[in-house]
């Protein structure tokens, strides 16, 4: 499962259609329709508003291990 995959499961598991998460992200349903036939990629922009708006972190959406270390500068 990838975060595409992760996006469209959101979206159908909390009974959201296309046109209402196209409404959140300021575009049009075509273009959700793309984003989940993976014709078109996410901008990062869109990814951190829709964690915001499913509050979800980042990291579940990617796919990322939970209890990863952060890197110290």
């Amino acid at each position: 499962m990838d975060y595409v995959d992760r996006l469209t499961a959101l979206r159908q598991d909390r009974d959201f259609v296309q046109k209402e998460i196209a409404a959140v992200l300021g575009c049009e349903q075509a273009a959700i329709s793309k984003y989940e036939l993976r014709q078109v990629r996410y901008g990062i922009d869109d990814l951190i508003k829709l964690c915001k708006f499913y509050h979800v972190s980042a990291d579940y959406i990617l796919g990322l291990p939970k209890g990863m270390e952060y890197p110290e500068r």
